[in-house]
């Protein structure tokens, strides 16, 4: 009887103990109630356990110890650069612009999150791995100044290490090479795999590295962007990241399909400077905004547009929020690609309202995703969609890993956030938001190429969906806020 006694006694306690850790999370996550409720579920069905993935995985229990000097150390840095960028010739900015007035609203949005907004750039679109990636070691190989790099994710295979050999070869010929990477997406980058940059005169960074070598608990606060600038003069943004898989060799994923901008303009300024940030934050270097790195720009056309940062060091989702407001401007059509649809309340009641209001919106998702969980949690918002008239497709031609979102065919966003919670709150993403009508256009046109590639998901198809498959979309849905 003594051992059943102390049993009892052992699960009361674990059951005082799990109401006072619960109690803790309520109040980490006080701001963030859907949070709290899929912890609370975690928690009730993994005592104790729950708990530790809690701390590891929870969003704010360690956010502000880790990012509250660098808030304060880039408004402090964007302020020297917007001062910096008034010096220059800004005669090109027209806000008065017929094309521009009807944005107005939405540059000022931008403008509130230090992103600057330019109309003297040129942008050149790429939709697949090989031209891609064939411009830009082109424009790697033409550097004379200076090569800055920061990318989630860089595989050491053949596309990886023909990029890091050639940025070998400019830091021998006395080029400056910073090449910053995520301490998870490359966690199993080999350790050795830039000391050929650096003893050549190049530097490298990991952001928010792992505790220990292979083994990363540090899940969440990744640095998600895709950056690269050559002399102040070219510079890339988008989706890709550098891998033989992005140029359609995985044979488990096969075509990549992806959108990624090539820019020229000013707008370079605020490119440089968020990579400038970022790297400070990693490196722990300790220097302000040098003038050589924002060259004086000559006209490359007159695109206008706004780089536009986010993430958990951010007192605003600057990028949800540009996602939102371009949303509800919308009056015709709003076309939309994400390989990962996981929306909070606000994306996902935004898309139905417009459907409900007879403007036309189409949503592209992967048809097969990388992600068990996030597919079948994409597939529970998809029904509601349907049920609001949107139209939904699944991309059937490989991969679908492109971000991109138009509306009305004048203006539109492509960079790395996906239309999931991790990218509005939890990963550091930068997207550029452009007004321009025939760039927009063009993505427009493409988007519509690919529904060639893609099955249309019915509400007839939806409601036929089998059991084991409603309850996968279950369980998923209520783990989103989580993932």
């Amino acid at each position: 009887m003594s051992l059943v006694n102390t049993s009892s006694q052992l699960v009361n306690y674990l059951f005082i103990l799990n109401i006072i850790l619960a109690l803790l999370v309520v109040g980490f996550e006080r701001r963030n109630p859907t949070a709290t409720l899929s912890w609370l579920l975690v928690m009730f069905f993994l005592p104790g356990f729950g708990f530790i993935l809690y701390l590891f995985l929870g969003q704010d229990l360690r956010r502000k110890r880790l990012f509250y000097i660098k808030e304060g150390e880039e408004r402090e840095l964007y302020l020297q650069a917007q001062q910096q960028h008034e010096r220059l010739d800004n005669n090109w900015i027209d806000l008065n612009d017929s094309n521009i007035n009807p944005y107005k609203d939405l540059i000022h949005l931008h403008l509130t999150s230090h992103a600057l907004f330019t109309q003297d750039n040129s942008i050149e679109v790429f939709y697949n791995g090989q031209d891609l990636f064939k411009q830009l070691k082109t424009d790697l190989e033409q550097a004379q100044k200076f090569i800055h790099m920061e990318y989630y994710k860089i595989r050491n295979d053949l596309l990886g290490k023909e990029i890091r050999n050639i940025l070998v070869s400019k830091a021998r010929a006395g080029v400056e090479v910073k090449f910053l990477y995520d301490g998870m997406g490359c966690m199993q980058l080999p350790r050795w795999f830039f000391r050929p940059l650096i003893a050549a005169g190049g530097s490298a960074a990991s952001f928010f590295p792992p505790l220990l070598p292979y083994f990363n608990l540090r899940l969440n606060y990744r640095n998600h962007r895709k950056i690269c600038l050559i002399d102040g003069d070219k510079g890339y943004i988008g989706g890709f990241n550098i891998g033989d898989e992005y140029l359609g060799k995985s044979p488990e994923i096969g075509f990549w399909r992806d959108t990624h901008l090539r820019i020229r303009g000013s707008a370079l300024d605020s490119l440089e400077l968020r990579f400038l940030l970022d790297w400070r934050y990693a490196a722990g270097e300790n220097f302000s905004v040098p003038d050589r790195y924002f060259p004086s720009h000559s006209r490359h056309g007159q695109t206008g547009m706004q780089i536009v940062s986010s993430g958990p060091d951010s007192k605003w989702s600057s990028i949800k929020h540009g996602y939102l407001k371009m949303i509800n401007s919308a009056r015709r059509n709003i076309y939309l690609q994400t390989p990962y649809f996981v929306p909070d309340d606000s994306i996902l009641e935004a898309l139905k309202i417009a459907a409900l209001s007879g403007i036309e919106v189409y949503l592209t998702i992967p048809g097969k995703s990388d992600h068990f969980f996030v597919h079948w949690a994409s597939m529970s918002y998809v029904g509601e969609l349907l049920e609001a008239g949107v139209r939904c497709f699944a991309y059937n031609r490989g991969f679908m890993h492109s971000k991109v979102i138009v509306t009305d065919g004048m203006v539109s966003s492509v960079g790395t956030a996906n239309f999931d919670i991790r990218s509005f709150e939890l990963n550091f993403e930068v997207n550029a938001f452009i007004y321009d009508e025939t760039v927009s256009r063009e993505l427009e046109q493409n988007y519509k190429r690919d529904l060639e590639a893609c099955t249309e998901i019915t509400l007839d198809d939806y409601i036929k969906r089998s059991l084991s498959v409603r309850v996968k979309e279950a369980g998923c849905r209520l783990l989103s806020p989580l993932l």
